[in-house]
């Protein structure tokens, strides 16, 4: 019986901290690689003001975005890995193989799948506690130029890029009122010291625009069920993430996809994994831990 063949011994579909990794990996192991990506690589590090907890001593996102990048370049030169510009939707593992599903209906095969999909920006209409009209426009903080906030810009929601962003702008005296739910408070222990940052404890939040202007009212429901109207020239989204899962991988009921009730084909690196692991030292960790992985149980079943 002649022997399968496939696309690629291992599929990586997204080309951020966790994928890119993964592909280092298993080329330097000898495996044929093909890294699936719609966007740019790195892209949602473009995100990122300032890098603290990265080594290699990258001071911004976009830095290592370009990195990443040139990583890529240096492997497709070199023939040992090609870049699929392509969607991704959906992912099936079977006894023999691992299936990647594009938008365009183009179906690529491999031994395994390393999936690092990562998080997707959340907005108001994807919250329990923020009520807004579809239409609300909340850029997200981190685009916010320090001139474009004042003492009445509100921000919806304490997630982490509080912090990169107040590390970004130093030289920013500005105040940013931030509307966090229970759930942030947590988050909030990192920028505890900043006086720039006025937390304003909340359970509901009701944001209404004042005509045909960019003027709101923000009318807010504390945590004893007090509530209090305020005046914003400015709303802005710091709301977190939700997983960007796809098609065919097995969710937790945080809609994250645990690598351990995976098909045994189906790797998953980087920030799909859980809210826990949303760091890009731990990404990069788990994208070569997965193509070690795979490259250790073959080795195993050749012994």
């Amino acid at each position: 019986m002649s022997t399968p063949t496939f696309d690629a011994d291992v599929l990586v579909v997204g080309a951020g901290p966790a994928g890119v990794a993964a592909a280092l990996m298993a080329t330097s192991l000898n495996m044929k690689v093909l890294v699936v990506e719609a966007d740019s690589v790195g892209g949602k590090l473009q995100t990122i003001g300032a890098l603290e907890n990265v080594s290699g001593n990258w001071t911004t996102g976009p830095q290592l975005a370009e990195a990443l990048a040139a990583d890529l370049s240096r492997l497709e030169q070199a023939g040992r890995c090609s870049l699929v510009r392509s969607r991704a939707v959906g992912v099936k593992g079977h006894s023999d193989r691992a299936e990647v599903f594009l938008a365009d209906a183009q179906v690529l095969t491999a031994q395994v799948a390393v999936v690092g999909t990562g998080v997707t920006a959340m907005t108001p209409a994807d919250t329990d506690w923020i009520s807004a009209a579809p239409s609300l426009a909340a850029p997200p903080l981190w685009r916010a130029k320090p001139e474009q906030v004042g003492p009445q810009t509100y921000v919806l929601g304490g997630d982490r890029p509080l912090g990169t962003w107040l590390r970004a702008h130093p030289q920013s005296s500005a105040t940013l009122n931030v509307l966090a739910p229970p759930s942030d408070d947590y988050k909030l222990a990192e920028v505890s010291g900043d006086h720039r940052v006025r937390v304003v404890p909340v359970s509901r939040v009701v944001v209404s625009q004042v005509g045909p202007g960019a003027d709101f009212i923000v009318t807010v429901e504390d945590r004893h069920g007090e509530r209090s109207s305020y005046a914003a020239t400015a709303v802005l989204s710091n709301l977190g993430n939700r997983p960007a899962a796809l098609k065919g991988l097995a969710v937790d009921e945080g809609g994250y996809c645990p690598p351990d009730i995976q098909h045994r084909r189906i790797f998953i690196a980087g920030d799909l994994r859980s809210g826990r692991y949303q760091r890009i030292p731990t990404a990069q960790g788990s994208g070569a831990e997965a193509a070690l992985s795979y490259y250790y149980s073959t080795a195993l079943q050749r012994a």
